[in-house]
């Protein structure tokens, strides 16, 4: 299998705090040479950005506001994340979006923050790494009004519908895919939908330490998905998508490289 890259890991989570290192060597023994951290607030940013830094050329890092945390949208907010967004190692803006389902944030405020991280990219020309959950619809009329960023624009971590897939494709988004799809209860709808995203918008993630692949032998004794679990979810997909897992992996490593302009 080729050189993989997990572009949604949660290293700045606390479960990862005692073996950051150990969790970081592990993933790159089993093929993942790269990893981008997920920024989901402006703390949350800042420790990815600081964990990127500590593994150069290996760990980058994104800058954003989660849905969950658009509450914490405040004048200083894009000044924060705009000096974030200029270092090096920071590669999109976001995690951005909506999440309908359990409403952490009201939808205006949600809406105001995900808008804001919008103009952001588009005045800073970087890639986008967004969430989409039960807002699928008022997802999709905001990001009418922002036609020119959806070619780079990848909705993370996608559980949804064929209908709601083939969507997105239409309009030019790229998917990225996670353990969900290992999942037999859950999981099923994705395990249809995946055979409709083409394979030179199809990307690859774990969103770890959370979505621990339920098909991995043996499973992990603390139930922490890491990202060296990453093969065996690109396996998984490869069997749904109906290609080899060479094929998917080279595809999905090749336009991980190249949407998020990495080395």
């Amino acid at each position: 299998m080729d050189s993989l890259i997990d572009i949604g890991l949660n290293l700045a989570d606390k479960r990862f705090s005692k073996d950051t290192q150990e969790v970081v060597e592990r993933a790159v023994s089993s093929g993942v040479t790269h990893m981008i951290l997920t920024g989901s607030s402006i703390k949350g940013s800042q420790k990815s950005l600081r964990l990127a830094k500590e593994f150069p050329n290996t760990l980058f890092s994104t800058a954003g506001i989660h849905p969950h945390d658009a509450s914490e949208f405040n004048g200083q907010s894009i000044e924060q994340l705009r000096g974030l967004a200029n270092h090096q190692e920071v590669v999109a803006i976001g995690e951005c979006g909506l999440d309908f389902n359990r409403m952490y944030s009201p939808q205006d405020v949600q809406e105001g923050c995900f808008i804001a991280q919008l103009n952001l990219a588009r005045e800073m020309d970087f890639p986008l790494f967004l969430h989409v959950r039960d807002a699928h619809q008022r997802f999709l009329e905001i990001m009418d009004n922002h036609q020119d960023l959806i070619n780079r624009s990848v909705v993370h971590c996608f559980t949804g519908s064929a209908e709601e897939v083939q969507q997105y494709v239409e309009l030019g988004f790229h998917i990225g895919i996670t353990g969900w799809i290992c999942d037999e209860r859950r999981g099923k709808e994705l395990q249809e939908a995946v055979k409709f995203i083409p394979l030179h918008r199809l990307m690859v993630e774990t969103d770890a330490p959370y979505l621990t692949p339920r098909t991995l032998t043996p499973k992990p004794k603390n139930g922490r998905n890491e990202p060296a679990f990453l093969p065996h979810i690109v396996s998984e997909v490869a069997k749904y998508r109906g290609v080899s897992v060479e094929k998917l992996a080279q595809q999905a490593t090749e336009n991980t490289r190249r949407f998020f302009l990495l080395p």
